[in-house]
């Protein structure tokens, strides 16, 4: 089993509200769910107005194909537009 941890770091531009910056994160989370069919949730900075951190979590039994999964998934989360990308790191673990 190969589970793939990522953490993505984003800087929402032109927020003023915590309303603004759940409309941006909800958007993100729902569009790469949709896509790749992961487990995705805001994890940190939840009272920051203009920066989220968002938690992803994919499983399956091939390496290579997860670590393609989740390379994709922070390209399509970068290329969204919504929020600029500013740190991203991922682990992968064997068991």
């Amino acid at each position: 089993m190969v589970v793939a941890v990522a953490r993505m770091v984003f800087r929402i531009h032109e927020c003023h509200s915590l309303k603004e910056k759940r409309k941006v994160v909800k958007s993100l989370i729902a569009r790469l769910q949709n896509a790749f069919n992961a487990s995705i949730a805001e994890v940190a900075a939840n009272d920051i107005h203009q920066r989220a951190e968002i938690g992803v979590a994919m499983v399956g039994n091939d390496h290579q194909v997860i670590n393609s999964k989740i390379d994709k998934l922070l390209d399509m989360a970068e290329n969204l537009g919504l929020a600029d990308m500013i740190d991203s790191e991922i682990d992968i673990v064997h068991y």
